[in-house]
């Protein structure tokens, strides 16, 4: 199992922090180092200064929203930056909500994510591979364009650039069963939004046919501390806003997750309160049992112990969007 850092998105502004922090864990051994978007900065910039001032550790984006670009510019960012680091790059890509998608990108949400999932993937997969011109007759994804207010003059292209590498690794942050399914069959890995080690039923039968190589890195909040309650406190509140906020209330994916891992009924009434303008309710209603199960909070002799369960299922690599050097120093000695 190997360890990686997952920087998120930003919030006001850039923290002065980052660069040293990931260096810190290049140092330490890390695997990966992962950023993030959502609606301000983009998730390719940071990652291109951060691989200018590092060496080994590899690059990943965690995730890339689809909606931001067509899978032919993702591509191009992917191949650019997998050749300017020297190929450690790992694209990680994610179709975000309808309430991003057409609030803030002003596109459809797909009516068939799957599909639109699929389509996205292959044309990206074409760019690497650069056998041919990139074709596709897609629902979604047409390559040359031939919709109805097409000029016809459209020419099928392949990369001008050689690809470093026409493998380079694509994962998916997908949610339902049916896409993580498709995600096994499709992508090189999986980045879960929330893993508890004690609930790996609720994925058992999507990742059923996954490959033996097939990777598995959810995010886990990880904080060595004496105060497991203290700890935790962050998680909550982020769970109490993605739960309740990150999404409409009939088609909120956080949320039907949360339900599927067995709190249903927590699941909607902090989604019901977070709507109703009750925050703070909504984020003191999130179980510390799913909070404590999905993170590392706890004295190193707690962590250490529970570190064994993640070790047991198919995860492949933790990600650890903590900023405390300390706990980020302990999980490596204890992964080590």
């Amino acid at each position: 199992m190997r360890l990686g850092l997952a920087l998120g998105y930003w919030g006001r502004g850039p923290s002065p922090d980052t660069l040293p922090l990931v260096q810190e864990a290049e140092r330490l051994g890390y695997h990966s180092v992962w950023t993030a978007e959502a609606w301000g900065s983009d998730v390719f910039t940071p990652l291109t200064w951060i691989a200018a001032h590092t060496t080994r550790i590899r690059l990943g984006t965690a995730i890339a929203q689809m909606a931001a670009r067509t899978p032919t510019a993702t591509a191009m960012h992917a191949l650019t930056l997998d050749h300017m680091s020297g190929g450690r790059m790992m694209l990680g890509l994610g179709l975000s909500g309808p309430q991003v998608v057409e609030g803030w990108y002003g596109r459809p949400f797909p009516r068939s994510p799957l599909t639109a999932t699929r389509e996205y993937v292959e044309v990206i997969r074409q760019v690497l591979r650069r056998s041919e011109p990139v074709r596709l007759d897609g629902d979604y994804h047409r390559h040359p364009y031939n919709g109805p207010d097409a000029t016809g003059l459209g020419k099928p292209l392949k990369p001008i650039v050689h690809p470093l590498r026409p493998d380079l690794p694509i994962l998916l942050g997908a949610e339902g069963p049916k896409n993580i399914a498709q995600t096994t069959r499709i992508a090189d890995g999986w980045l879960p939004l929330y893993w508890s080690p004690f609930r790996t039923g609720a994925y058992a039968e999507s990742l059923a046919e996954a490959p033996k190589d097939f990777l598995v890195a959810p995010m886990v909040h990880a904080r060595v501390c004496d105060d497991v309650a203290q700890g935790l406190a962050p998680v909550k509140a982020v769970i109490g806003f993605y739960i309740g906020g990150m999404g409409a209330k009939g088609r909120n994916f956080h949320a039907d997750l949360m339900a599927r891992m067995g709190f249903e009924a927590e699941a909607r009434r902090i989604q019901e309160l977070f709507l109703d303008g009750r925050r703070d309710e909504a984020i003191a209603l999130v179980p510390e049992e799913f909070v404590d199960e999905i993170s590392l909070v706890g004295p190193r002799e707690r962590v250490a112990e529970r570190l064994e369960a993640w070790r047991e299922g198919p995860v492949t690599d933790l990600l650890i969007t903590s900023r405390d050097r300390d706990t980020l120093r302990t999980l490596a000695e204890l992964v080590g």
